[in-house]
């Protein structure tokens, strides 16, 4: 298992759109991200560091392993 990088939420929103997620709406610090196909929304933190248990939780929520999230990096 890698280990999860320490990254900002800027960038877990570009991978995520690499993942094929979409940005639905802002509001004040939070990004809720949605996938159609299959169903899936997340929410991520506009923060400059994102706790590895909060991105965790974003990747799980996701269904999304931490090696395929990486290459998205």
């Amino acid at each position: 298992m890698s280990k999860l990088p320490a990254i900002s939420g800027e960038s877990c929103v570009a991978a995520l759109q690499k993942a094929g997620f979409a940005i639905k709406r802002q509001h004040g610090s939070h990004i809720v991200m949605r996938r159609n196909d299959p169903f899936c929304q997340v929410v991520v933190p506009a923060h400059r560091v994102l706790d590895r248990g909060t991105l965790r939780g974003i990747l799980r929520q996701a269904g999304l392993g931490v090696e395929e999230f990486i290459n998205f990096l």
